[in-house]
């Protein structure tokens, strides 16, 4: 999970190619959500849309940048500290 903090930080820092190189370590599917989410921030949204299915999630009712952002950090803010790399909860 703190890698994908990591993620986060480096987003809302500007630092796209930071995020990007950390998020595809982690196969899971917040791993794959965080990673389409720095497609769309790099405005590459076919790649996107691809991280979002293999993160079971709709790419094409998504919110907003800000939106999904605030929304990813919620869940990761929820969720169990038992997130390993690989870990698909």
């Amino acid at each position: 999970m703190n890698d994908l903090q990591t993620v986060l930080d480096h987003l809302h820092a500007g630092r796209w190619n930071e995020a990007h190189n950390l998020v595809q370590s982690d196969s899971s599917e917040r791993g794959a959500w965080l990673h389409g989410i720095v497609h769309i921030v790099e405005g590459d949204l076919e790649d996107a849309e691809y991280w979002y299915t293999q993160a079971n999630r709709q790419f094409r009712s998504r919110g907003t940048l800000n939106e999904e952002l605030e929304r990813f950090a919620r869940e990761l803010a929820n969720a169990p500290d038992t997130h390993q790399k690989g870990d698909t909860r």
